[in-house]
């Protein structure tokens, strides 16, 4: 079934939503990113489980929910078509490994349990469609050093990066489409 599952992920701001909104118009089933989910619910309810508050908590729920999510898609997946996932589970690990947290037992376990397709999809940074909102506060080179840590991250747990080239939307699906072929 993992062979299916393929990550879609960089640092922020690199395109990712945009590139997957497509897919979905393509009819691929795509999993929403749960970083982003989690920082809206956060500052919805006032919370404290924010990358800017509390890293702790934030990772906790970030490794759960995806977890939850994979494990969700599993149910829901017919074993035929390719998914795409906004991030995977590996991209917690690269998060905790940012913010100097430990990487515990529990987030080993999940990681090597819970595995996509060998083939990740990265986004570089692109700096002419780079922005901050609400729930992106990033600053430039912060998003440089998470993509950085997101090649070491995936390549540690033995998935193979394939950059997908900046260039527009439509160019960038086909590629993708062309590498799961």
């Amino acid at each position: 079934m993992p062979d299916h599952f393929y990550v879609i992920t960089g640092g922020p701001g690199v395109g990712k939503t945009t590139l997957l909104e497509a897919l979905k118009q393509q009819g691929y089933l795509c999993i929403p990113e749960i970083a982003r989910e989690i920082i809206h619910e956060q500052i919805q309810q006032n919370g404290t489980a924010l990358p800017w508050k509390d890293y702790a908590l934030y990772t906790r729920l970030m490794l759960e929910r995806s977890v939850n999510s994979y494990c969700d898609t599993i149910q829901i997946y017919n074993g035929t078509e390719p998914v795409f996932f906004d991030r995977g589970i590996p991209d917690t690990l690269c998060y905790a490994s940012l913010t100097d947290q430990p990487i515990t037992e529990t987030m080993e376990r999940f990681i090597n349990q819970y595995r996509y397709n060998t083939k990740v999809f990265m986004l570089p940074p692109w700096k002419a469609i780079y922005h901050t909102d609400t729930e992106r506060k990033q600053n430039w080179e912060e998003a440089i050093a998470t993509y950085e840590q997101m090649i070491k991250t995936y390549q540690q747990y033995g998935y193979q990066i394939i950059e997908i080239p900046k260039d527009s939307v439509q160019n960038r699906l086909a590629f993708i489409l062309h590498h799961i072929s």
